[in-house]
């Protein structure tokens, strides 16, 4: 079969794609044809060995797929070959056979297509673990997302849309936040406006939002918490600017306001009860028509690099999708 390898930490261009044998279940493992897999900002970290996940030297990257059960080991009970399933691994992904215990994969929802099953995890996963649980968000609050035009963005948009929530979607360019209003956004703010922070105020009623959504980091970080609401929750989802802030400490304690870390990978092996009845929700939210995955390109094997640059250089809207059989 073929897969893309990590022989070497460093940037997408120094991945290959290579022939490598077919893959041979354990007794708890599932063999899946892949038929599409998501690509994720911690894939472009973990193959330069930047993300707190660190798998040995050469492993295929890619946490996130679609695809059909091939074959089962001889202590899988509630899945067989034919099936079609969602698995979310540390990695082996960008592959047209990937091997996933059987405590990590779950049906596909009916009406669910490939590219939209490979797209859902990872993304509405985390959004929801952060809006729902971590940030408790309420009906009739008012939520600022920054990074909005993002993979997480969308989700976070449309997740807080579907809990009552009222949304402030910033991103860098008109284009992005087209994308955001299509997917329910109430208000855009560009922020590469001088003036953004003044335009947040006015949205706000110069209160502030109650919840602040950010999975960019870097600059924007502190001035966004500089306008947060009293009683703010401000959520660290990720650093995709590449740049950790250092939000001062009198910030918080000035505003009453709480930071809340936002880890969806440990949190789905440390609650995995509390993960599936999330999922459920979200595949409920899938048929009602509240979430949707915008997914804005699609690439083969031998394209990875490509995507995961445009990723990185936070050129793609919502999410991109590798099709290893294509």
């Amino acid at each position: 079969m073929k897969a893309v390898v990590c022989k070497q930490w460093g940037p997408p261009e120094t991945l290959e794609v290579c022939e490598i044998p077919d893959l041979t279940p354990g007794p708890q493992e599932v063999l899946i044809q892949v038929q599409a897999a998501g690509i994720n900002f911690p894939d472009v970290l973990i193959i330069q060995n930047k993300y707190q996940f660190k798998p040995e030297l050469p492993f295929t990257p890619g946490s996130e797929a679609c695809g059909i059960v091939q074959a089962t080991g001889a202590e899988v009970k509630h899945f067989k070959a034919g099936d079609r399933v969602i698995a979310f691994v540390g990695h082996g992904a960008f592959a047209q056979q990937l091997l996933a215990p059987q405590q990590a994969i779950f049906p596909v929802p009916p009406g669910m297509d490939d590219d939209t099953a490979a797209a859902i995890t990872l993304t509405y996963g985390t959004s929801h673990h952060a809006l729902l649980d971590r940030a408790q968000l309420k009906a009739g609050e008012t939520v600022l997302v920054l990074g909005a035009s993002g993979g997480v963005g969308i989700a976070a948009i449309e997740i807080a849309k579907a809990t009552g929530a009222r949304v402030i979607a910033a991103a860098s360019s008109a284009e992005k936040l087209a994308v955001c209003v299509e997917h329910g956004a109430d208000i855009c703010i560009n922020y590469s406006d001088a003036d953004w922070r003044d335009q947040l105020k006015a949205a706000t009623g110069k209160q502030g939002p109650d919840v602040i959504f950010d999975p960019v980091g870097g600059d924007y970080a502190e001035a966004a918490f500089r306008s947060i609401a009293w009683r703010g929750r401000y959520l660290v989802i990720g650093f995709a600017n590449g740049e950790i802030p250092k939000i001062p400490l009198n910030l918080p304690l000035l505003k009453g306001a709480s930071i809340l870390g936002v880890f969806w990978g440990d949190f789905v092996r440390r609650e995995p009860a509390a993960n599936l009845q999330a999922m459920q929700q979200l595949v409920g939210w899938f048929h009602e028509k509240k979430i949707r995955p915008h997914i804005s390109g699609r690439y083969s094997l031998n394209d990875c690099a490509t995507a995961m640059n445009l990723l990185a250089a936070r050129k793609a809207t919502g999410k991109l999708i590798i099709r290893p059989q294509d």
